[in-house]
């Protein structure tokens, strides 16, 4: 096992050198290894449905160890603990009893990293345990839900030199990478806008009408947000593939935000029209505050605009949203319209190239690590992208790297949920996001997926 002082030393330093740029992210996994990556020692802080889907893929690595894991919930640590088996992993030890069980996992001298699968409240105040204890942390999203915690994060990072890689798995999107490929080859010439977001519709579950569940189940903890607040409240999915686009925080910036929000009528129909609500449902009288969709115009400070749509509670397909639009062209992805036009090059003016002619540009531009990785990501969960992401995380713990999605890129991403709710309650006044990077955005150059 490595030792811990090396290691914290080593990450301190990196992390002085430029936010990252003392490493290069973009030689994760892009060629073989020649050698047999480090023995790892990584624990899972919650082990719920997600931080099991994550835990079973960290399992398949022959280098990495699973010693501990957390979570309050009896039965979720009984099935982990299954996953383990299953993948020929020893049981490991377990951390529960309380709320901040966690520390005491946090306190093995063996650990290397964490990966942290918990309620969006509890992000900050492990990961900011993590990495004092000189852990490197792996945050879900939304890394924050306040600007104070984005703070933290990025505050706690640079006093301790321990990093943080944000757990974005859409940014590994098959079609979003090859989109950063046709930018970066000049295809659709200067973009000047986007669109993206997190459209799930949540439409026929119980859980509007009888909040099944205690503290420990996601459908319990994601509603009481839904109940009181009125935001943005998962704005990463569609963001992190755009900010990669448009090079945020390395080069350009987000600058200010307008967010606007419907009437929120979505859960108390739903609630009021099931065999098993009715008018009388105690939570068909609750006031819920979420706006049925909540619409986000960003600004940059190169001057172009990004629309997020976030919307949970009306029926409707799944959908991130994404579109790309330049001074040459556009492109409308799976979730759209699959269709691609580029100026001087499409064969009919004004009209999509659709069907086999946009597959033929998803092919040319499919990015190295899909074209190397496929048949690896074939069953990791979200259609392959988790593979990616925890790849990634295993390689930059296991070699000491700089993350591909830094703490800055948590911050700024997150820092849409308060930015959002800040707006709305404003009558959707402009809000201004701090620069987390504190000026380092004008020397930062882009690092992911080169």
């Amino acid at each position: 096992m490595k030792d811990n002082l090396r290691r914290r030393e080593f990450i301190k330093s990196t992390a002085a050198a430029g936010f990252g740029m003392a490493c290069s992210p973009a030689l994760l996994f892009g060629q073989p290894p020649t050698t047999k990556l480090p023995d790892v020692s990584i624990g899972v802080i919650g082990v719920g449905s997600r931080g099991r889907g994550l835990l079973n893929l960290l399992a398949k690595y022959d280098n990495v160890r699973i010693p501990a894991i957390c979570d309050i919930n009896a039965e979720a640590i009984a099935m982990a603990q299954t996953a383990l088996m299953n993948n020929g992993k020893e049981n490991a030890e377990v951390f529960t009893g309380g709320d901040h069980a966690y520390k005491k996992l946090l306190d093995r001298k063996d650990i290397d990293g964490v990966i942290i699968t918990t309620p969006w409240e509890w992000h900050v105040p492990m990961a900011v345990d993590s990495m004092k204890a000189g852990k490197y942390a792996g945050l879900e999203v939304p890394a924050a839900i306040t600007i104070e915690g984005c703070w933290e994060l990025v505050n706690v990072h640079e006093e301790t030199g321990s990093n943080l890689m944000f757990l974005e798995n859409c940014c590994y999107d098959r079609e979003t990478m090859a989109v950063l490929q046709m930018i970066r080859d000049g295809l659709f010439g200067t973009p000047v806008h986007a669109t993206c977001g997190y459209r799930h519709s949540f439409w026929g579950s119980r859980s509007y009408i009888d909040f099944k569940g205690d503290s420990s189940d996601e459908v319990y903890w994601r509603n009481q947000h839904y109940l009181n607040r009125n935001a943005d409240l998962y704005p990463t999915h569609g963001i992190g593939p755009v900010a990669n686009w448009f090079n945020i925080d390395r080069g350009n910036r987000f600058l200010y935000l307008t967010s606007a929000a419907t009437k929120s009528k979505g859960v108390y129909e739903y609630i009021r029209n099931h065999p098993d609500g009715g008018p009388d449902n105690p939570n068909a009288k609750l006031d819920w505050k979420q706006g049925d969709i909540v619409t986000t115009i960003i600004k940059t400070s190169e001057g172009e605009t990004i629309i997020i749509n976030f919307e949970l509670n009306l029926p409707r397909p799944y959908s991130r949203d994404y579109t790309l639009h330049g001074t040459r062209g556009l492109w409308s992805g799976e979730y759209m319209r699959r269709g691609i036009y580029i100026e001087g090059k499409s064969p009919k003016t004004h009209q999509w190239e659709t069907g086999e002619a946009y597959d033929n540009y998803m092919k040319k531009y499919d990015h190295p690590l899909w074209k190397n990785h496929e048949a690896d990501a074939k069953n990791a969960g979200h259609g392959g992208i988790d593979y990616f992401m925890i790849r990634a995380f295993v390689e930059c713990v296991s070699q000491n790297m700089y993350p591909p999605i830094d703490v800055y890129d948590a911050a700024s991403w997150s820092a849409i949920v308060p930015l959002s709710e800040k707006s709305i309650l404003g009558g959707s006044e402009p809000v201004f996001f701090p620069d987390f990077t504190k000026g380092q955005w004008i020397v930062r150059t882009p690092s992911f997926g080169l």
